[in-house]
């Protein structure tokens, strides 16, 4: 495990940066097998496709940042180094959709279409992404010790300090695979020697399921248009919000876990239209 693939001379090429590469790639080639069953230009899609994964960056940066902003007030330097770490996935989400809207205005198409198209291909790439931070020694889960009620009720932090001044104990594993990253990495830094919770291989291997459902089953059921994104928001959500609860490094909103929030509105968002999108009209 280590963060970087190989060099080139000075020039570094990680895990991170590949991964999302690998997911580009692969996102493309599907979105292409999408526009040709949707009738639509390849090229068109192709130019989509570059849209939102730039402001899907951009959004996962700035969100990231704007939750973490005095580190990055104090540090404005650190704001393009990427290559550390420091994308969030929901923010990720609010600028690809952002993108998919000036895409579709511009194009005029519908850019539920759009979602449509991406669903699958996107739920994919974060699975593969996920496979960098794992690489990357980052978005690492608490210690396989820690209580159940801590991790739910979001008193992580207040067990731990309690537990390495030995007012707090230890408790049993409520899933029994761990993985102690190096030093060096943020998961090793922070917790060092130490047994955590491989919570980006769980979202890797959910996100893959779920990209199954959606592009094996889902697609080919004749729903509405937007249904598919609408299937990916609620997948995703639920994947998310349950994830989270293992999570060492999660983004903080209002006092709340921030991925619990946004997981909330994905899937409410998503249901509602889903079932508006697949109502049964009236005669």
């Amino acid at each position: 495990m280590h963060p970087v693939l190989f060099h080139i001379g000075s020039f570094e090429v990680r895990f991170y940066g590949l991964m999302y590469a690998l997911a580009f790639i692969i996102g493309i080639i599907l979105a292409r097998r999408e526009a040709k069953r949707y009738g639509l230009k390849v090229s068109m899609i192709e130019e989509y496709c570059i849209i939102a994964m730039v402001s899907g960056l951009i959004g996962g940066r700035a969100y990231y940042v704007l939750l973490e902003h005095q580190f990055y007030f104090a540090h404005p330097s650190q704001i393009i180094a990427v290559w550390h770490g420091g994308m969030a996935i929901h923010g990720g989400i609010i600028g690809g959709i952002i993108g998919t809207l000036i895409f579709g205005k511009i194009k005029k198409i519908n850019p539920w279409l759009l979602g449509d198209i991406l669903a699958a291909p996107f739920i994919l790439g974060q699975g593969i992404g996920r496979i960098g931070n794992l690489m990357n020694g980052d978005a690492n889960g608490v210690p396989l010790i820690t209580p159940f009620k801590a991790m739910i009720t979001n008193h992580f932090e207040q067990w731990w300090a309690a537990y390495q001044m030995g007012l707090a104990k230890a408790a049993k594993p409520f899933l029994p695979w761990g993985i102690i990253f190096p030093p060096g990495t943020a998961g090793g830094d922070e917790f060092p020697g130490i047994a955590t919770y491989p919570v980006m291989v769980y979202e890797m291997i959910l996100n893959f399921i779920a990209f199954l459902l959606i592009w094996f089953i889902f697609r080919k059921k004749g729903y509405k248009t937007g249904s598919l994104f609408c299937l990916y928001l609620i997948a995703y959500g639920i994947i998310r919000g349950v994830v989270t609860t293992f999570r060492g490094d999660d983004l903080m909103m209002f006092g709340v876990r921030a991925p619990y929030v946004m997981s909330v509105i994905m899937i409410v968002f998503g249901t509602i239209m889903f079932l508006y999108f697949n109502r049964k009209k009236r005669i």
